[in-house]
């Protein structure tokens, strides 16, 4: 078996910690590669070498090739792995590869450049007779013209694109023009290619899609499908296999289509043929990813086949260790994305300090993280945090451990969609599989409902008396303290507490060998302290059995998290720096737009004098790979633009100062 000596990973967070895993099985030594931003992350220290790419642009940092190859010859790397993302589908580091004699751990420069674009892999798999929708290339009015023979909707969609990047749907050939120039803008920043093309969206599709995996000697075989129909933006939040929709025959066709395509174009290493799937089972091409893919976790599960050491084995120029008779998928994998976003403010990325992070643990049970500790969430990253997989024997089951494992995935200081996710598994539409590629669209209002109703179930007081006890006994009270001489825990004492803006009038009777006599806005509480650690602490409240992960933050609001729920309390004799808390109030009668988050400044829709009315778009922020449209809450006048195009900003900066048009 012919072996790599060493491989620098080309990427950051879990893929990059994913591959190290595989080849610190393996015996091969691994090279990371940070920016300043990720000098103390995981997979820096992980890795067995590691140097410093720059300070945070990504052009200067993961995506800037000379560097990658300057590294990998530095350090006598004699292989490259790309992860997912960044450098993984670019042909210029297959290039620099092949010159320097460094093993690039992909599929061929050919294979990359025809389904890397859009349009011609569409075509290219078009004669190949594999299905596809009808669709339109061409020059921007060119498209224009073609859309009027495409029935509606209609999907404007990158031709360099992928991960849910650079597509957008319109429904009115009104808003088509201005759709395309926003597809190719965001196409030219994320791919550098501004190219775009149409076409007919399915309605109602599910996303599925074939995993392949192909050797240097003319060999190819397929691992099966995974369903990935629940997304939002275009993006997957929940991947599954096998999936629930197909049947044995429908499987059968779509793997023989995702290998004939592999077969043509002599691919050789891991990869994913994208189908779009309609009510009847028909299916249709959607496009190729020549890489790993985020969720490759679900497929290893149910065929025992490492994803990545294939990869590694086949680019050292290893044959299959497999054929296609000996693949078999055998129960239920399904995966939720941990991301930092916030559902309630269409899934908008949300970047901050995670102030506690505690992982599910069990059988069954797999997370694949680029953390593994309290960190910062940047915003010039992707948002995903964690990436949750669960085993069982069938897919009820599997849905029902990742329940569970939800509920155990403490994630305190960010916002996060981890209360969405618990919730959308329990969504009877998604249980019976009558899903789609709509579904957060369509269900989301029903989800946040669900999320709210789940946490006003829960009694408050209960919660209000664990937190309590756990910040009581976190305080050291010294020997010499006056509390211990008069007996602190043994006199009535009355205490407030805070939680979304609700008050708890708290008086404690008795404390008594870890019994906690108390009454909670008249509420008669007996709270038997059982355990606790710095951010745990497990009771018994009125004859029920509590566990809550609790933590506080540097303006002294405690998070407590219970069954998947997290609750804010503070104590109102304890000082707190409110200054970050802005309610809609206040915002409504600003003077100036702010970022909602730290990103950088793409596009200003404005200047000094402009007048403006409520909901037009001033600003358009990046951040996380996304474009957020800042929108003027009122009518006004525009005093001043204080940034420019290409700034990076920081959360709560003020970008644009507004002036009532009477003030003038």
């Amino acid at each position: 078996m012919k072996l790599f000596k060493k491989i620098l990973i080309a990427n950051r967070g879990e893929i990059a910690i994913r591959v190290i895993r595989s080849a610190r099985e393996m015996g091969i030594r691994t090279v990371a590669v940070y920016s300043k931003p990720d000098a103390e992350a995981l997979h820096v220290l992980m890795a067995d070498e590691s140097y410093y790419l720059g300070e945070q642009e990504l052009s200067d940092t993961y995506l800037n090739v000379d560097k990658i190859i300057d590294i990998a010859k530095q350090s006598g790397s004699d292989a490259i792995h790309p992860g997912y993302g960044f450098l993984a589908e670019n042909p210029d580091i297959v290039n620099a590869c092949e010159k320097e004699g460094i093993a690039f751990i992909g599929p061929s420069l050919r294979a990359i450049q025809l389904m890397g674009n859009k349009v011609e892999s569409r075509a290219f798999v078009t004669k190949l007779g594999t299905p596809m929708t009808k669709g339109a290339v061409g020059t921007h009015q060119e498209l224009i013209d073609a859309a009027k023979n495409i029935p509606l909707p209609i999907l404007v969609k990158a031709a360099a694109g992928g991960g849910g990047k650079g597509m957008r749907i319109v429904n009115d050939l009104n808003d088509l023009e201005e759709t395309i120039i926003a597809t190719s803008r965001e196409a030219k920043a994320y791919f550098g290619d501004e190219e775009v093309f149409i076409e007919q969206y399915i309605l109602e599709p599910r996303h599925i899609e074939i995993q392949i995996i192909g050797d240097k000697h003319g060999n190819v075989v397929h691992l099966y499908e995974r369903e990935c129909s629940i997304q939002r933006r275009y993006q997957k939040i929940i991947e599954e296999s096998p999936s629930p929709t197909l049947d044995q025959a429908t499987r059968e066709k779509m793997g023989a289509a995702a290998v004939a395509i592999s077969q043509a174009i002599d691919y050789d290493n891991a990869g994913t043929i994208e189908f779009l799937v309609d009510k009847d089972l028909n299916f249709y091409f959607l496009e190729m990813n020549t890489r790993v893919q985020v969720e490759h976790p679900v497929t290893e599960m149910v065929t025992g086949i490492d994803i990545v050491r294939e990869q590694i084995l086949v680019a050292a120029g290893n044959k299959l260790g497999f054929t296609q008779e000996e693949i078999s998928q055998t129960g239920h994998a399904i995966e939720a994305r941990i991301y930092a976003e916030d559902p309630e403010n269409d899934f908008r990325p949300a970047p901050g300090d995670i102030i506690y992070y505690e992982e599910p643990e069990g059988v069954g049970v797999r997370v694949d993280s680029g953390i593994d500790r309290a960190t910062t969430i940047h915003s010039f990253f992707d948002p995903m945090v964690s990436k949750l997989i669960c085993y069982a024997d069938n897919r009820e089951d599997a849905i029902a451990k990742l329940d569970v494992a939800l509920q155990e995935f403490i994630v305190h200081g960010i916002k996060n969609n981890i209360p969405y996710l618990i919730e959308m598994l329990r969504h009877k539409a998604f249980t019976v599989n009558e899903i789609s590629t709509n579904f957060c669209d369509e269900r989301t209002d029903e989800i946040l409902d669900a999320i709210q109703k789940s946490k006003n179930g829960a009694e408050i007081e209960h919660l209000a008396a664990a937190y309590l006890i756990h910040d009581m006994n976190s305080r050291q009270v010294q020997k010499t303290s006056v509390w211990n001489k008069i007996g602190y825990w043994r006199i009535a004492m009355e205490i407030a507490l805070n939680m979304d803006e609700k008050e708890f009038k708290v008086k404690v009777n008795k404390v008594e060998n870890n019994i906690y006599d108390m009454e909670i806005n008249g509420m008669k509480i007996i709270a038997e302290h059982k355990y606790q650690e710095e951010n745990y602490i497990e009771l018994n409240i009125n004859n029920k059995p509590y566990s809550l992960f609790i933590s506080v933050d540097e303006h002294g609001v405690n998070h407590l998290s219970f069954k998947g729920n997290l609750y804010e309390f503070s104590r109102a004799d304890h000082l707190v720096n409110t200054d970050f808390y802005i309610s809609e109030a206040d915002a409504a009668g600003s003077d100036s737009i702010k970022s909602p988050m730290p990103g950088k400044v793409i596009k200003l829709n404005v200047k000094a004098g402009d007048k403006v009315s409520k909901g037009d778009s001033l600003i358009v922020v990046e951040a996380m790979k996304m474009e957020n449209s800042l929108t003027v809450h009122r009518d006004a006048t525009i005093e001043e633009v204080k940034v420019s195009e290409g700034d990076m900003v920081d959360n709560s900066q003020v970008l644009i100062a507004l002036v009532e048009e009477e003030e003038l």
